[in-house]
Order: structure tokens, then sequence, then C-alpha cells
């Protein structure tokens, strides 16, 4: 059997050979960036009817790009597990480490060490853009809970990518894998926040919790913070990662 150094260099191999989940990674930045510089820019020139009644966060405002920036890093984690699968290349993978949790322990490793990498770098930059398109409404690192929103930007993108891609390892289908998790995350989730009855349960959910993560200031009304948006996040990663892990023992390649 492979080393695990063997493992997380054959991981990165396939990554970087695959075209598409580079693109994906760029257009994560990209969309971030822009979406967050033209909100910034937006609020600026139009600061009263955009700021509202309680405390400006013109971390969030700068961060907001995010909502879009989701996508792209959803289909990163899907795209890196599910072209195995699309490919037949699984089968070779799995004749070369027979021990499938140390083969998809490896996958995450690249996947979470990259998808932070590209995660960190966009958010910093996006912050930076974005306060100085803000101007005299901006914010600086070292005003309270702006570090921790922004560090807790990139550890939500980090958790989505690996997300996605433990619920692609239990499906064993990329096509199938975003079926399911864009409508999740794009539809069902903002819907079922919306109704009365039925928001206190998506409340729970990744996105909604993630996005907790982002905010300066705790909103009224809100069930959690940040620390607690950190930890249902994480739950939810670590659940469907051990779904996967469990499915690629359990099922055929």
């Amino acid at each position: 059997m492979a080393s695990f150094p063997a493992i997380l260099q054959s991981e990165w191999t396939k990554i970087r050979s695959v075209r598409s989940t580079i693109w994906t990674l760029a257009l994560t930045f990209v969309v971030t960036l822009g979406l967050g510089a033209l909100l910034s820019l937006l609020t600026k020139n139009n600061f009263q009817e955009f700021a509202g009644d309680g405390p400006f966060d013109a971390t969030s405002t700068s961060l907001s790009g995010i909502g879009l920036g989701e996508l792209a890093i959803i289909v990163f984690g899907v795209l890196a597990v599910g072209n195995e699968y699309s490919s037949g290349l699984i089968r070779v993978s799995l004749a070369a480490v027979p021990q499938r949790g140390t083969l998809l322990t490896g996958k995450a490793v690249v996947l979470g060490a990259l998808a932070l990498a590209v995660s960190t770098v966009t958010v910093f930059v996006t912050f930076f853009v974005g306060q100085a398109l803000l101007g005299e409404h901006s914010t600086g690192l070292g005003e309270p809970n702006v570090l921790r929103a922004v560090l807790g930007a990139a550890a939500y993108l980090t958790m989505l990518c690996l997300f996605s891609a433990g619920v692609t390892a239990m499906l064993h289908n990329q096509t199938l894998a975003l079926g399911i998790l864009v409508p999740f995350f794009f539809l069902l989730s903002p819907i079922l926040s919306a109704v009365p009855k039925v928001k206190t349960v998506a409340h729970y959910f990744p996105d909604y919790a993630g996005r907790r993560m982002l905010l300066v200031y705790g909103e009224s009304g809100q069930p959690y913070g940040a620390g607690a948006g950190f930890l249902i996040c994480l739950a939810w990663t670590l659940a469907a990662l051990a779904g996967g892990a469990l499915v690629l023992k359990k099922r055929d390649a």
C-alpha cells in the first residue's frame, strides 16, 4: 500500500490535472471579489438606503459576494471527487490504496488544504478591496470581531467544499450530487428559512450556520452566534465525510 505522503501527492496530481477543478477555484475568487466590490460600492453611494437601522456591518458587506462564491466552491468539491467516478479512475485509485478510508482521508486533506488556501486569499483580498470602496464607512481588522469574521468566512467556504466532497463520495455521481446540493443551498434552504413553521429547522442547515460566522454584530432574534455556527457547520462537514467513507467501504466502486 502506498504511504500517506504518496497518497497526498497522488491526490494533488489528480486535482491539478483536471482543468475544470482549477477553473472553479479561480471562479470562487473572481465571483466573491467582484460581487463583494460591487455591493460595497453600491452601499457607499447609497449608504442611507443600504445601512438600515442597526449598526452597519462593513465586514459582512464587503464579503457579501460569498453568497454566490459558494456555488463555485461547491462545484469544486463535487468535481474533485466525482471526476474519479465518472472517468473510472476510482478503480485504479482503490487498487493502489485498498484501505478506502485512508484514500478518502488523503483526498479530504488535500481538498481541505487547497480550499482553505484559496478561501483565505479570497476573503482577505475581498475584505480589503471592499473596505477601500466603502471609504468613510469602512472598518479594519483591528476592530472587535472583524478578524474573526474574515477568518470565519474562509473556514465556511472550506467546510462547504468538504461537505460537498463528502456528499459526492456518498452518491458516487457528480451529476446527482450537484442536482441535490445546488437546489438545497440556493432554493430549499432560503425558502424554508422564510417559512415560519419550519424556519427553526432551517436555522441548523450548514449554510445558515456558516453565515453566522461572517457577522461582526449579533442579530437580535437569532438562535445562536458565530461560535455555535462554526460547530454546527463543522458537524455537517464531518458527518458528510464520515458518510462518504462508510459508503466507500461498503459499496463497490
